[in-house]
């Protein structure tokens, strides 16, 4: 963990800077944001049912558009 003591006659801001310095000198901010923001990938199978999924539900809504239950939107 970085550290920092104020020294005789530093003002807070700069003890702050210095800290800012080592935390970001050490790494282990971008190490937090590296895990906070790594996503998994699901596996294999469970990517095929959810294509499957997406597959089904469009053709449905197509079919359902053929036969006019379900009205079409305009994309303007």
């Amino acid at each position: 963990m970085a550290e920092a003591k104020r020294k005789k006659g530093e003002t807070f801001e700069s003890m702050l800077r210095r800290f800012s310095k080592k935390v970001m000198q050490s790494g282990k901010l971008l190490q937090a944001k590296k895990i906070r923001f790594l996503t998994k990938e699901p596996n294999k199978n469970l990517a095929k049912k959810l294509a499957l999924r997406k597959k089904d539900i469009k053709a449905k809504k197509e079919y359902l558009k053929k036969i006019g239950k379900l009205e079409e939107k305009n994309r303007s």
